[in-house]
């Protein structure tokens, strides 16, 4: 993968259509911007019940944006990126009806778990409470199959089946979904809540050792079709290193709410703590589809004894900064509010959380672009977009509020704002500097930290002033060459 900055985004909110629009855009006015894009969730159907997560078939691009042969067009511009959805199918795929009808007797009985597959004599408290889960209530949905009522796994939502990813059924359907993207030029590919795709009695059922081995054996036969693996995972941040040593790719999910921390507090001590120790294989994001996370840099989940990366005091304050600085919109998106499924992250667009302060938010994708790792941005993050309210109130979905429907002219139109352009220039000097290829240090001092990357002779240093909330670049050349720069 070039480590050149990324764009992810939804084909059909940001092109106000299809595949062939967002290579308009990527080969317009955003020529030369991006090395990479990664299309979220762009199978059939992109609009169902969990925007395109929870896939009818994993192997068809919906038709209303296009087909495989566009996919493959765009990626003559741009390396890709797209979501292998490992965990779950719909409930509306036709593998799960066909199951419903059939029962055992399916061809794709198999394929889906059952809690008696998991637990045959039954599972207890105790076993269920061990179990994490990303929303409350019950990992499991009842349903009749067959005429005979079965508890199926569903991990995320009652529309989300958990497959088997064991079986002769799983193993197949995920070497169709790897052979489809091999044929249509994708290069990168991001396992979805794969750390969940393993259940095992007795355990958390999250991240066991047997999902380690999964992951390596899915990625070893990426790696025979040419293509690499991005694992997506929230976790506690020790996990997130341990996990780091065993995959292509993680994402720096720590670095968001860091860098919030750092700007609303001035200062940048656990934010340089983190770029001490962060994975360098990562993708550093600001914003994504979901919301800013929390576990991240909070305490273990299951053992408050292990501390994260901010003091718990800390990351409660943190919260409450974001949703005042976004004027209380996040309150309305977040937590128990709005439907949502993921407790532990905050949902709103960046450029909110930073009370849509061009010079802040400017900043904070400067640190992320110094950070070790890919810097991915979000379509919304890209264009500097605000909270919709408006679709989050029609859809009463949290995330919803972070995943605006930009029309193509409403898109164009926001590229020439000036802290798109900014941000523009900002990514196209990440792209062109070389010494970022080279080695990172990182030092605090006072309300001062600096970022550095050193390549030979050449030297890129980002220096962030806490007090003034201000910053710097320096471009060293040679020994008499030194560029001072700001966007």
């Amino acid at each position: 993968m070039k480590n050149k900055v990324n764009l992810i985004t939804y084909v059909d909110r940001m092109s106000g259509g299809g595949v062939q629009d967002l290579n308009r855009l990527i080969t317009g006015p955003l020529k030369d911007v991006f090395g990479g894009a990664h299309l979220l969730p762009f199978f059939y159907p992109i609009d169902g019940a969990d925007a395109g997560f929870d896939p009818i078939d994993h192997t068809i691009v919906d038709p209303q944006i296009g087909d495989w042969s566009d996919v493959k067009e765009l990626s003559q511009s741009v390396e890709l990126t797209a979501d292998l959805i490992v965990n779950h199918v719909s409930a509306d795929s036709e593998m799960f009806q066909d199951y419903l009808r059939k029962g055992d007797k399916s061809e794709y009985a198999e394929l889906f778990l059952t809690e008696d597959k998991i637990f045959p004599e039954g599972i207890t408290d105790a076993e269920m409470a061990a179990i994490y889960r990303p929303r409350p209530g019950s990992p499991f949905t009842p349903y009749e199959v067959a005429g005979e009522t079965k508890h199926l796994w569903t991990t995320f939502t009652a529309k989300q089946i958990d497959i088997d990813v064991f079986s002769d059924a799983g193993q197949r359907y995920l070497e169709s979904i790897l052979q489809a993207f091999a044929e249509n030029g994708i290069k990168l590919i991001r396992l979805d809540a794969a750390g969940y795709a393993v259940k095992k009695p007795g355990t958390s059922c999250f991240m066991l050792p047997e999902t380690f081995d999964f992951i390596h054996t899915l990625t070893q036969r990426a790696h025979e079709l040419g293509m690499e693996v991005l694992v997506e995972i929230h976790s506690y941040y020790k996990e997130q290193i341990a996990i780091a040593q065993k995959v292509d790719y993680v994402y720096d999910f720590a670095l968001p709410p860091l860098i919030l921390h750092a700007i609303y507090t001035q200062t940048g001590e656990y934010l340089n703590k983190w770029l001490q120790i962060s994975p360098r294989n990562a993708i550093t994001v600001l914003d994504t589809h979901d919301g800013i996370g929390v576990i991240d840099v909070g305490p273990h989940a299951k053992d408050k004894s292990k501390k994260g990366l901010i003091p718990d005091a800390e990351v409660d304050r943190l919260v409450e900064e974001m949703h005042e600085r976004t004027g209380g919109q996040s309150r309305q998106a977040t937590g128990a509010a709005a439907s949502n499924l993921d407790l532990y992250q905050v949902n709103s667009t960046y450029y909110d959380t930073l009370g849509r302060e061009d010079d802040l938010y400017i900043l904070a994708r400067a640190i992320q672009f110094f950070a070790p790792g890919i810097p991915q941005v979000y379509y919304i993050g890209m264009l500097a977009e605000v909270n919709d309210m408006d679709l989050l109130a029609k859809s009463n979905v949290g995330r919803d509020i972070n995943r605006h429907y930009f029309s193509h002219d409403e898109a164009v139109a926001a590229v020439d704002r000036p802290v798109v352009q900014r941000l523009i220039s900002l990514i196209q000097y990440r792209n062109q500097a070389e010494s970022f290829d080279g080695e990172f240090s990182s030092v605090v001092s006072g309300q001062t930290l600096e970022l550095a990357w050193t390549k030979g002779d050449q030297e890129e240093k980002l220096i962030v002033d806490f007090d003034s909330l201000d910053y710097t670049i320096y471009s060293k050349q040679n020994e008499e060459t030194v560029i001072e720069r700001r966007f």
